[in-house]
């Protein structure tokens, strides 16, 4: 565990209380993330539209909004988050579905084993730390060129 664990945050979606109590719990035991765990995908997309995220984790069967319809959702609101689908339903078309349509990270099936749900949601927040310094590094290699393309052109002036 990372000293910047401390400040990740994991959001949870599921309509069974029991599901997201055991995962909260098994996470909070296991490390220093912030657990934030609702049942109604709406209350979740509240949530996220005043308050930044770095994980979501949401189950595919849920009333009045599906997983793939949900994490849709959160691709627009927050593309950079890694979205994960958990499921009771070994349906790999919908699992094909869900990589395709929101750019799913990973596909949990239930029941799941806390030691692989760790390492998928670690694996999830390391991606997003490298992507963000990829953005990072491009965002500086094209200032970089932007000042280069100045200067060529103050140099082109002088000698014309």
């Amino acid at each position: 565990m990372s000293d910047t664990d401390n400040d990740k945050v994991v959001l949870i979606v599921d309509d069974e209380e029991m599901v997201l109590s055991s995962i909260s719990s098994f996470l909070e035991l296991e490390t220093s993330y912030k657990v934030v765990t609702f049942t109604e995908p709406g209350k979740a997309l509240e949530y996220v539209n005043e308050n930044s995220i770095d994980l979501v984790i949401s189950d595919y069967l849920m009333p009045h909004m599906n997983g793939i319809q949900f994490l849709s959702k959160m691709k627009e609101v927050m593309p950079q988050v890694p979205r994960i689908i958990l499921t009771g339903y070994a349906d790999k078309e919908n699992a094909i579905k869900a990589i395709n349509d929101v750019g799913l990270f990973q596909y949990i099936e239930k029941p799941w084993d806390n030691d692989d749900i760790l390492l998928i949601i670690r694996n999830g927040l390391e991606r997003k730390e490298l992507m963000k310094k990829l953005d990072d590094k491009i965002s500086q290699i094209n200032a970089a060129y932007s000042e280069l393309q100045g200067l060529h052109k103050e140099i082109v002036k002088t000698f014309i």
